[in-house]
């Protein structure tokens, strides 16, 4: 029998209630999703783009793009930083509209598809194309936080409160399961291929995420369900209705300023999360003088132990609350950066080591944050919320590029640029630190897990 898409719908239909295979279809767009995380913007993008814009660049080694000139190193960190501007317009527009589209999987597969495909265009990467490079990256880093936000809301209604941590943490897990096996692939590849092959090894990586990505977007499609829009459907066009809804959730934060306060502390700390996993690849290649056969292993190692990390962190979460553990991956960053700062050139073992530690923070803290963000949020309101939180989700992030591209910009020192990120890990924390858990999800109109 076919659901009234018009009638209110039911708990079962909304909240909390689903089947084993619809929570693993959901598991897989994170599977499918990471391929482009992990293979484009942590491994390789940052490092082969700043190469075709070295080679396009003038006599000063500056590159010229939408009027403004800068150092050819600083294009990656500023194209990261506008798409995440671009993000801000729309993202919550995108929420807004899968609160009410009766057909939500239509929305993802249409910014799955829209963003592989991009990402398999910079197939036409080569010489001094830059231009074309940061066009096809800002279309595809738009079409990926769009598609997350539709991912995420629907996290709610395959999970109830007490369920969340484990799934969202099982979802991260899957998807750095997925992204590492498709690394594992390219690196293979990379340490087979010659010094002489890197760079058309590093566009068909490139290529390869694309693929990836549009391939593994059938499972979800194909197994999770759409249900009736708990919001109600749109008053007219769902595009024009998301502006009107996404106008009165700007307004309606006024009535959850805990929920809001969480949501500038996540934006802070992740920010200087993805920026740290963005330009990890740069930093070592420029700055420490690794090539691929060192960066790439790397990266890879990071990624799995990611998935453990992952794992290992809701384990964490169980006994000592998704907060406390949070705060915990907050101090490890810190920690991290600093290391950074002080690796020696060339030494790849420090190196290696330090990838070790991100691996483990990483999955958790990501996890962790979104899990309790969905329990932050008022009934019928989750794309719209996660599309403002989707601005620092994964692979997203705004100022910290551009506070790294301006340090290094300013200084000519990747270490500068590096080290200057640990201010949104302290201030994060701090902000972090002052949210009451359990008085913010009751406020939402929440049942709070048992622990937090």
């Amino acid at each position: 029998m076919t659901a009234d898409i018009s009638a209110p719908p039911t708990p079962a239909e909304g909240y909390g209630e689903s089947t084993k295979r619809e929570r693993v279809g959901w598991y897989f767009y994170d599977w499918a999703n990471s391929a482009f995380s992990t293979t484009v913007v942590t491994a390789f993008l940052g490092p082969y783009l700043t190469a075709i814009a070295e080679n396009g660049a003038d006599a000063a080694g500056d590159v010229h793009l939408l009027g403004l000139s800068f150092k050819a190193g600083a294009l990656f960190a500023y194209t990261t930083s506008l798409s995440v501007a671009l993000q801000v317009l729309l993202l919550p527009v995108v929420g807004a509209i899968a609160d009410r589209a009766p057909r939500k999987k239509f929305w993802l597969a249409l910014f799955a598809y829209l963003g592989a495909a991009a990402t398999c265009g910079l197939v036409f990467l080569t010489g001094d194309r830059y231009e074309l490079g940061a066009a096809l990256f800002l279309v595809a880093n738009l079409s990926f936080g769009a598609s997350v936000v539709v991912y995420n809301s629907f996290l709610p209604q395959i999970a109830n409160e007490n369920e969340r941590d484990g799934v969202s943490s099982r979802g991260w897990a899957f998807g750095y399961l997925g992204g590492g096996l498709l690394l594992l692939f390219n690196v293979i590849v990379v340490l087979i291929g010659g010094e002489e092959n890197q760079g058309d090894i590093a566009r068909w990586s490139l290529v390869s995420a694309g693929v990836w990505w549009a391939l593994f977007t059938t499972f979800p499609l194909l197994w999770l369900r759409d249900r009736p829009p708990i919001e109600g459907p749109a008053r007219g066009s769902v595009l024009l209705d998301g502006f009107r809804q996404l106008k009165h959730t700007l307004k309606g934060l006024k009535a959850y300023p805990l929920t809001l306060s969480f949501l500038i502390a996540f934006l802070i700390y992740n920010d200087g999360i993805q920026t740290v996993i963005a330009m990890a690849g740069t930093y070592g290649s420029e700055q420490l003088g690794f090539d691929n056969t060192v960066l790439m292993p790397t990266i890879l190692m990071v990624q799995f132990l990611a998935f453990a990390g992952a794992m290992l962190l809701g384990r964490l979460a169980k006994r000592f609350g998704a907060w406390r553990t949070v705060l915990g991956t907050l101090v490890g960053w810190t920690f991290i950066l600093v290391a950074a700062y002080f690796l020696p050139y060339g030494n790849a073992v420090p190196f290696v080591v330090l990838g070790g530690a991100i691996g483990i923070v990483l999955g958790g803290s990501q996890a962790l944050s979104r899990s309790m963000f969905s329990q932050l949020i008022p009934k019928g309101k989750e794309g719209e919320y996660f599309g403002l939180y989707e601005i620092s989700d994964k692979g997203t992030s705004w100022f910290g590029p551009l506070l790294f591209g301006l340090a290094y910009d300013l200084t000519g020192s990747y270490r500068v640029a590096i080290i200057s990120l640990i201010v949104f890990f302290g201030l994060g924390f701090v902000l972090l630190l002052r949210v009451p858990m359990r008085r913010a999800i009751t406020e939402a109109g929440n049942t709070p897990p048992e622990r937090l």
